[in-house]
């Protein structure tokens, strides 16, 4: 992985300062400061600062210390983090496994990605948000051709809705908006 430093028509190329168990903490409060993150990616954050810069201790870098440090302090919530991701992923249309596998790639544990996930009202809202932001179904100005059904299909599986209500979306005819499966768990 080739190393980016920013240098100017007289400056020479040098390399970033090896990070210490300080620099690595105020990395740490600067990036919860700034983002809301999970704990998960706040500890591959400080992974990634430490393959970039290097390590000038002896001993092995306390990332997961910091994180613990953090979490402790209130600075990282993953249950809090979690509710949100899951709000703002449920208001952009996204279905539940889409929601769940983003969770699980930011580090959030079961527990507080089943808490987080939407529930069958929560889910039908988001499939319609997605429906009437792409003009599917009841949004549509017709009834799509069968590769355009094709392509509405895979635009709710890629979201993370199932097939179901991919289909029930699809078959509404515009105008009318279809009424949510009452066998949906």
């Amino acid at each position: 992985m080739a190393q980016k430093w920013r240098t100017g028509p007289n400056q020479r190329k040098t390399a970033p300062k090896a990070l210490n168990e300080a620099a690595l903490e105020e990395l740490a409060l600067t990036y919860v400061g700034r983002f809301a993150t999970s704990r998960g990616k706040l500890a591959a954050y400080l992974a990634r600062k430490l393959r970039e810069r290097g390590w000038e201790g002896a001993q092995e870098p306390p990332i997961e210390g910091i994180a613990d440090r953090l979490v402790a302090l209130g600075y990282v919530d993953d249950r809090a983090y979690a509710a949100m991701k899951s709000g703002a992923m449920q208001r952009r249309g996204l279905g539940q496994r889409r929601i769940a596998q983003t969770l699980h790639q930011d580090g959030i544990d079961a527990q507080h990605a089943a808490e987080a996930q939407p529930d069958v009202s929560q889910r039908w809202e988001a499939a319609e948000r997605l429906a009437k932001r792409k003009r599917i179904g009841p949004f549509a100005a017709a009834l799509p051709d069968r590769a355009t059904r094709e392509k509405q299909i895979a635009v709710f599986l890629r979201a993370g809705h199932d097939l179901q209500t991919a289909r029930r979306w699809i078959d509404a005819q515009p105008d009318e908006m279809p009424p949510p499966p009452e066998d949906w768990d």
